[in-house]
């Protein structure tokens, strides 16, 4: 037990979070360990985008304590990147690929962003190591879904985070793409801890390690105890979700 408690650098201890009095999340108890790769599974409304809201310090729980890396939210946040869905970027903003990667080291005080050449060097570099440096001077809108997804990650990594947060980052891209961000996400899980929202549970499970099953209450799950038909149970025309045991 204490080797885990030494592992874990996301800790939430009895979080509540409401929104103009209505409950959203309660009593979430959950740990996360160094290079956990965390699939955060539920229906529309079950608070998966409010929980990453709190990780990030942008809400703060009603009640209970998160930790992450020991710090709050707010103070650990600079070790966090974030990759949000591409639609929420505006498409008549015309700007490079590159500098929608190097837009993450500015900060709050920057009104005329000058960027030093190592920043330049190292935005190529993430570009080059998730194969889309050939698009670094194409402006971000003419770029397909899975190419776009692979920029907003190289954004997030050029602060070289500790911890990688995505909100359904194959949204809208193909089953091929889908498995190339998988795979491009799974090859830096080997230095990150990930923890992604999506509704996919049957493609993520084979690259996940933890499954986390939201719906105002929560239920972390190794993936190995979930095995068979309760894996893979659709509740759903249009939307794939895990049904088991937890009874989320």
């Amino acid at each position: 037990m204490d080797n885990k408690l030494a592992e874990s650098i996301i800790s939430l201890k009895d979080v509540e979070f409401s929104y103009n009095g209505e409950p959203v999340l309660e009593n979430i108890t959950i740990e996360i360990d160094k290079n956990d790769f965390v699939a955060i599974l539920g229906p529309n409304g079950a608070g998966k985008t409010t929980l990453i809201k709190l990780l990030l310090g942008f809400l703060k729980p009603g009640k209970g304590k998160i930790s992450i890396l020991g710090k709050t939210p707010v103070k650990a946040r600079k070790f966090i990147g974030y990759v949000p869905q591409f639609s929420a970027f505006d498409k008549n903003y015309p700007i490079y690929v590159i500098d929608i990667v190097k837009l993450n080291t500015l900060t709050a005080n920057s009104l005329f962003p000058a960027y030093k050449k190592e920043v330049t060097e190292m935005a190529f570099s993430l570009l080059e190591k998730l194969e889309i440096h050939n698009l670094a001077y194409r402006n971000f809108h003419e770029l397909s879904g899975g190419q776009k997804q692979r920029a907003l990650i190289a954004r997030a990594l050029i602060n070289e985070p500790k911890i990688l947060m995505l909100d359904e980052p194959t949204a809208s891209v193909d089953v091929a793409m889908e498995k190339d961000i998988y795979d491009t996400l799974k090859m830096l899980n080997k230095s990150t801890t990930i923890l992604l929202i999506t509704h996919d549970v049957g493609f993520v499970s084979s690259y996940v390690n933890k499954i986390c099953c939201l719906n105002r209450f929560a239920s972390m799950h190794s993936v190995a105890e979930l095995t068979g038909k309760s894996l893979f149970d659709i509740y759903s025309a249009n939307s794939k979700f895990l049904q088991h045991h937890c009874n989320l």
